[in-house]
């Protein structure tokens, strides 16, 4: 275990801007969508805490680094941010990408609160510098495992590309299934085009097919060709990991875009603070916010509180972690260690399945909450 300890010049007391370092996805092959409405959080709440006083006087400045879904480029922008002198890490959605920031997080003690990846490994070995917000994908999916057999779909067919993520998320499907009678086959896209998934769909006795895909492709494809297969009228389409959370799915898939349930971490009211967010997201992004951008709002409220309580030392933020108590858009943020992860975890945010509403696809049904 990497342990919080004095590091030399990560302190000041000047008038300087605290610098927060934001890692973000913002150009292909990262999700681009979800970037900006992380980065959108992040700006905001940075925008209200300079508005409030800043940090002890000191304004707080969000350094910005897109690391386009490349773990390589986020342990490079790690170790770039660390040498300008950064007091903390904040933001990046790919849960493989923010595995590899933590990795150098832990390794440089740097302060790193993760906005929305949800690898339940998100460091090899237990750390105190890294804490994160979004819940552990083994808890969202065991969640949308239950929904699944809630709605009568006991054999499950995934279309899967190799990726880590994906893989835990076939295996917490399984895990949670077998026991209550379900199965989960594997339709592999390395070697499947859209039109074969069809007719494997159509010789399997699977209910629902999950898309484990990148967005937009494989994934608008593979929707547009269940659709259109008249063989696979009765079958469910999920998409656990959110793709269709985004504007720019329904404006890809328009109608066939709807009923397509997916998790979301979101209450299913807002509180005072929530609505009020939400109004300001909406004008920032000149359309509804996602969830992404109320986790990378309530990132930097928690990282201010933090610097503010404890200072801007590296090590005494990291000490902060199980002290933490903010009240943030989706409820009271506080961290403790979860069974099977080696971070300080906010147990739990809120966790919806939603999907669009075939009436009117701009709109999100709840279907279940966890």
């Amino acid at each position: 275990m990497n342990t919080p300890s004095s590091r030399p010049g990560t302190a000041r007391t000047d008038g300087s801007p605290v610098r927060i370092g934001a890692l973000v996805p913002l150009t292909p092959p990262g999700w681009v969508g979800a970037g900006r409405h992380l980065l959108a959080g992040l700006e905001l709440a940075a925008r209200e805490v300079n508005d409030t006083g800043g940090i002890a006087g000191r304004p707080l400045e969000l350094v910005v680094r897109d690391t386009a879904a490349a773990p390589q480029r986020a342990a490079a922008a790690v170790d770039e941010l660390a040498g300008l002198g950064v007091a903390a890490l904040a933001g990046e959605y790919h849960s493989v990408v923010a595995r590899a920031a933590a990795a150098r997080a832990d390794a440089l003690g740097l302060p790193f609160l993760c906005s929305s990846a949800v690898l339940d490994t998100l460091t090899e070995q237990p750390t105190e510098w890294v804490a994160r917000l979004a819940p552990a994908q083994s808890h969202g999916w065991g969640i949308y495992a239950d929904f699944l057999l809630g709605a009568g779909h006991s054999r499950i067919a995934v279309a899967v590309q190799p990726s880590v993520y994906w893989a835990s998320g076939t295996r917490i499907l399984r895990d949670h299934l077998a026991p209550r009678g379900g199965t989960v086959s594997e339709l592999d896209l390395r070697a499947l085009t859209p039109a074969a998934v069809c007719d494997e769909l159509a010789e399997s006795r699977a209910s629902a097919l999950l898309l484990l895909v990148g967005h937009p492709e494989p994934a608008v494809s593979i929707v547009r060709s269940v659709r259109r297969d008249q063989r696979l009228a009765g079958i469910t389409i999920g998409a656990p990991a959110g793709q269709p959370e985004f504007p720019e799915w329904g404006t890809l898939l328009g109608g066939d875009s709807a009923a397509i349930p997916f998790l979301r971490y979101l209450p299913e009211r807002l509180g005072p603070l929530g609505v009020r967010v939400e109004t300001a997201l909406r004008e920032r992004l000149a359309e509804a916010p996602s969830f992404v951008a109320f986790e990378g709002y309530d990132t930097v409220t928690v990282l201010a509180e933090a610097l503010r309580t404890h200072g801007t030392d590296r090590a005494r933020t990291a000490g902060s972690w199980p002290h933490v108590a903010v009240e943030g858009t989706r409820g009271r943020i506080q961290f403790t260690r979860t069974p099977g992860s080696g971070v300080w975890q906010w147990a739990w945010a809120p966790v919806q399945v939603v999907d669009r509403d075939p009436a009117h696809p701009d709109r999100f049904r709840i279907l279940h909450e966890g």
